[in-house]
């Protein structure tokens, strides 16, 4: 079991750990800042600081069970099991997917749609809806999102249960990607709070703490992805 200290600070750029295994193939520890690829967003990479040696991290992925297995770069040295080591982060780009997965969030409440699909990157984000005909005024979706960004909402988070959540269906938006079941509960994010929340949806990914850090951004091309779906592009302007 890896303990995702990611889940508790999305921010922690740093931390020690104890290499649980250790291989070419991968690395698990038994703490992890790196967030596993999964929900559209990318694993994490930076490096592992350890005595006698540093070892790149390229990504992070889902291993059995809750292991987290960092991927080591081809050829790098390997930590010892059993070593104690530290974590750093490749900050710049784990910053870059939070940002534009709480802009991908704002995407899905500017256009209310199902979501049948959406990938991350550290300069740009995008979503398929399930949406017949492209949008009839693209600047007004991009102003519209831009004023959310600025608003600066709060987010955070909370947790619900699989019985809640089954109760509760209109909080999924995306077709092809459901919420994990089985650990008996569900961590929700929530952009706004009371009477100003704007979204409430099942995540597990990383986000900014106000969506006025995400900072503007541009819509790209709508794209036209089978008969029912388009795709929506966006980009962060300082990347």
């Amino acid at each position: 079991m890896t303990e995702p200290l990611f889940r508790a600070d999305a921010y922690l750029r740093e931390a020690s750990a104890r290499v649980l295994t250790s291989s070419a193939e991968g690395i698990v520890l038994d703490r992890s800042i790196y967030y596993p690829t999964g929900g559209g967003q990318p694993g994490d990479g930076g490096v592992l600081e350890w005595d006698g040696g540093v070892t790149p991290i390229t990504t992070a992925v889902k291993g059995d069970g809750d292991a987290i297995v960092l991927i080591p770069a081809e050829g790098a040295a390997l930590p010892p099991v059993g070593a104690e080591l530290r974590q750093v982060l490749d900050w710049q780009r784990r910053y870059g997917h939070m940002r534009v997965h709480t802009a991908l969030h704002l995407l899905s409440v500017v256009i209310p749609l199902p979501v049948s699909g959406g990938s991350i990157s550290a300069q740009k984000g995008r979503l398929d809806f399930d949406m017949p005909e492209a949008p009839e005024d693209k600047q007004a979706v991009e102003d519209a999102l831009n004023a959310l960004i600025a608003a600066d909402h709060e987010v955070t988070e909370s947790w619900i249960t699989d019985a809640e959540l089954d109760a509760n269906p209109e909080l999924v938006k995306t077709m092809s990607v459901q919420p994990p079941r089985g650990s008996g509960h569900i961590r929700l994010v929530r952009i706004g709070s009371g009477a100003d929340q704007i979204d409430l949806q099942p995540c597990g990914g990383t986000h900014v703490r106000r969506t006025a850090e995400v900072g503007p951004v541009r819509l790209g091309k709508v794209e036209k992805k089978g008969r029912q779906n388009r795709r929506v592009t966006l980009h962060l302007l300082d990347s």
